[in-house]
């Protein structure tokens, strides 16, 4: 342990999670979305998102280039930084749901290992696996970022899907086949689970 980490000590809230909870009229959770680039993962998040604000429910995404933008601006995309990348987003997903907020993140987060680091970081009951499943020729066919043409060229080191491995989920909370199933169809999806899971409350 480092000199620093042996005088920092936890300081607890006087408002807690349960607090914040009650406040807001619903339960806090991580929905964490993975998948290939291309997959539709922000897509997916940011219209999940749009229906929760619509229902006057706390939440918030976390985009995977956004963040690399700011937080994750020094971070390239080695093994190493790509693990780096992931515990960070991670750690502050937790606090958003200490804060009580429903956070959406959509993060492509290829290791599974990873994935469950960050699962390991809330009970068990906050955290909600979505893998949003598209196949490789559909993403590549799609290429909204024009990345798999630049990783095909060899433009682009370690990609997912391409130079670099993806590892499925194994047992997610929800699977979305984003190639064949609209937006909108997907969104009920995750909005069904929701409710089902008593996360928020259920719509009239």
């Amino acid at each position: 342990m480092s000199k620093a980490g042996t005088h920092v000590v936890w300081h607890p809230t006087t408002v807690t999670k349960a607090d914040r909870q009650r406040q807001n009229g619903h339960k806090s959770c991580i929905l964490w979305f993975t998948g290939l680039s291309g997959a539709g993962k922000s897509t997916l998040a940011n219209a999940v998102d749009q229906q929760l604000h619509e229902r006057g429910l706390k939440s918030y995404v976390l985009d995977g280039d956004n963040i690399r933008h700011g937080l994750n601006r020094g971070l390239g995309f080695s093994p190493a930084d790509r693990k780096e990348n992931i515990r960070r987003i991670a750690e502050v997903a937790k606090l958003f749901v200490d804060a009580g907020v429903i956070v959406l993140t959509a993060f492509i987060s290829p290791f599974r290992e990873d994935r469950e680091l960050a699962r390991g970081l809330v009970e068990p009951d906050e955290f909600v696996e979505i893998y949003v499943k598209c196949p490789l020729e559909e993403c590549e066919r799609r290429d909204p970022k024009g990345l798999y043409r630049k990783a095909r060229s060899g433009e682009i080191a370690e990609f997912t899907g391409i130079t670099s491995p993806y590892e499925e989920p194994l047992s997610p909370e929800l699977i979305v086949e984003s190639g064949t199933q609209s937006v909108e169809e997907s969104v009920q999806i995750v909005l069904r689970y929701l409710e089902e899971r008593g996360i928020i409350p259920a719509s009239r």
